[in-house]
Formats: structure tokens, sequence, C-alpha cells
């Protein structure tokens, strides 16, 4: 006798019942134990975790603003640092589809009044490596350098003019393409050709592009001259004494396309769905963003592979470090786990802490690892 339609519908949800229970009951365990790594290793801001195109974890910790005790919430904004970057490449290849950059080009194709020593030979693509061999004019050698001295390049007003000019300008000290060395410099250059191919501010052109198309409305440019409404404030543990300080005063805008941008964890969880997982770029466009180079750097990003669960997974990782300012977008490419984390302090090693929650959604870790503050650079530029 054949079952009736009710009857089989019956026995379907009894059997998808114990795994979405199964389900249900792994997630827990996830959000238990991330949780218990936040308290343990004094973790203070945001997480949020995407796995198989949904958000499976959102919490925040700690204090946002510590003069007036106001804590952190999930609506907190954060400084992000160096994942301006990320936005910076992509928006680099959305015009490259669209024909009006050339990665192969080089500065003066876009820039004609550009005086540093790589107009002619230094292109697009050298620049989103971090190859172009263009002298680095924003190194801090120590935290008490730091201090004593300040840091020239972020401490006064500049234009975006000013900056190209007089920090993004110098001579080669690298052939172009045969070595690779962090500079802020280059993605200065990038948002100077970003501008002049689109003829607006740099914020417009991602404003226009990238935040409205995708309802990123607490997102964007920071500027010091500008009060935003519930943006925490940043702050550094001292290596010496272990004290809790105020960052270093700094103009936060002359960080500009290599680092300026401030967002939500929400916000960049619908940045990392549109890249990773739906057509903010075209799958070649977004393949070229994820082909490593030397130092195993993509385009604005490390592309890198780690062991989960007895099997080497390919990730895409992006740290920002601006003194206490510390975030990670980080994906695990081939098994759709994004995890962003966003912090106001230094305090938290996020270097470990994020592929350890990748691992955790994926394998079910527990939290083993003892409390080690961040050992990422002093000051220094938007690493």
């Amino acid at each position: 006798m054949t079952a009736s339609p009710l009857v089989r519908l019956a026995l379907f949800g009894a059997l998808c019942l114990p795994a979405a229970v199964a389900g249900a009951q792994a997630t827990a365990r996830h959000a238990r134990a991330i949780d218990a790594y936040a308290r343990t290793h004094g973790f203070n801001g945001t997480i949020l975790v995407r796995h198989k195109g949904a958000v499976v974890y959102h919490k925040s910790f700690g204090i946002a603003d510590r003069a007036f005790s106001v804590p952190v919430t999930n609506d907190t904004k954060f400084r992000i640092a160096s994942i301006t970057k990320v936005f910076t490449a992509v928006l680099v290849l959305q015009l490259v589809e669209q024909g009006r950059l050339d990665l192969d080009a080089t500065i003066r194709t876009y820039l004609p009044a550009y005086t540093g020593a790589g107009a002619d030979r230094v292109t697009l693509h050298h620049l989103l490596r971090h190859v172009s061999g263009i002298q680095n004019m924003d190194t801090v050698s120590s935290f008490q350098a730091a201090v004593a001295h300040g840091i020239e390049v972020y401490q006064r007003p500049l234009t975006t003019d000013a900056l190209l000019a007089r920090y993004a300008s110098g001579a080669l000290v690298h052939d172009p393409g045969s070595t690779f060395d962090y500079n802020n410099a280059e993605y200065i250059i990038l948002g100077k050709v970003i501008e002049a191919v689109e003829g607006k501010p740099f914020d417009v052109v991602l404003r226009d592009r990238i935040l409205t198309p995708l309802g990123l409305r607490n997102s964007g440019m920071t500027r010091q001259a500008e009060l935003l409404p519930r943006l925490a404030p940043t702050y550094f543990r001292r290596p010496d004494t272990k004290e809790m300080i105020n960052d270093l005063p700094v103009y936060i805008d002359n960080w500009y396309a290599a680092g300026a941008m401030y967002a939500t964890g929400a916000d960049l969880g619908r940045f990392a769905a549109a890249l990773y997982e739906r057509s903010l770029l075209t799958p070649a466009s977004r393949e070229r963003l994820l082909t490593p180079g030397l130092d195993k750097y993509g385009y604005g990003l490390w592309v890198d592979s780690i062991t989960i669960g007895g099997k080497r997974e390919r990730i895409a990782y992006r740290p920002g470090s601006i003194m206490g300012a510390n975030t990670a977008l980080y994906r695990v490419v081939d098994r759709d786990v994004t995890v962003i984390i966003l912090s106001n302090t230094n305090v938290t090693d996020i270097d470990e802490f994020a592929p350890w929650i990748a691992r955790t959604i994926l394998v079910d870790r527990k939290p083993v690892h003892p409390v080690r503050p961040s050992t990422r650079p002093i000051p220094g530029p938007a690493s």
C-alpha cells in the first residue's frame, strides 16, 4: 500500500528533525567555545561568522569607550585599518572589468603629473601586490621611537595630493616586481588613480560602487574633523608597562585608500558575502584577487593554506592594525566560512583567534590556548 502524501511528509519531517537538532546543537557548541576563548583572552570588540551563506555567530564583548564605560554592541563602528585595501583592490578590479583601467599600465598612464621614479616602470599590478619597489616612507622602528618622535606621516593633516607628492613619490629601492615590500604608499597611489579615472573623490567612488549598492550604511572613510556616532575610540596596551593608554594622536585621514575606513561587523559581513559568495566581482576578477604572488600576497590580502581537520585548506586573510585598531577579514575559501573580528585594543592576538574560530566552526575545536597579548608591530603603518 502506498503511503499518503501526509504520511510521507510526516516521515520526511521526522527524518529531518534529528539533523536540524544536531545542527542547532553544533551551532550552540561553537558559540560557547568562541565565547570562552574571547573572555579568556580578554577580547574587546565584535565577532561575526558566516557559514554556508548565513550568519551563524554575531556577538560583542567589552568596552567601546573606556572614559564613559560605553559597552561594545553589534552596532559599534570600528576603524578597520588595512581591510580598506581589499575595498581599494575591488574598486580597481571593477574598473578593469569595465575596460577603464589596465593592470599592466604604468602609473603615468593615469597620473601624468606623477613625479616618482617609478612613473614609467611601476604598473597597477605591482602596486596591488606590494612589489613596486617604491621607497617606504612610513616605517616606525619601535613603540619607544613612536612615543619619542611621533609618526611623521600621520601626525599632520595632509591632502591626498600632498600625501602622494611627499610620501608616495620616492625613489625606487628595488626593481619593480622583484621584491615584496609592504608599503601604504602603493595604495595611496591606487586611490589617486581611481579618483583620476572616475573624476570623483575616493570616498564618493567607494560609496557609489560598493557601500550604497550593498546597503553598507555604517561604513565609510574616517575623517578627523567628523564625529561619527558609535565609533569606538582605540586603546593600546604598552609593551613595556602593560598599561592601557589612548592611541598616539594621528590623522586617520592620512591612511586614505590604504587604511582609513570604518565599518561594523554586520557591514563587513555583507561585503564579504558579496565578494566571496555573490557577484561583486566576476569569477575571473575574484580569482585574480586570490592569486598569490611574492610573500603569498594577492591583491589587497594574503592567500595561503592551513590544516583543518587533517586537510590543507586555502585561506584568504586580511589583517588590519593601526595601534589599538586590530581587525581581521578571514576566509576559508573552499569551505564557505568567513570570520570577521573587529577590536579597539591590541590585547588579543587576532592573528591566532581568526583561524581558531574557523577551525572551531569546521571541526568543533575547544578553547585550549593560553592568554597571550598581540605580538603585532607597535604603532607603525597599517598592516
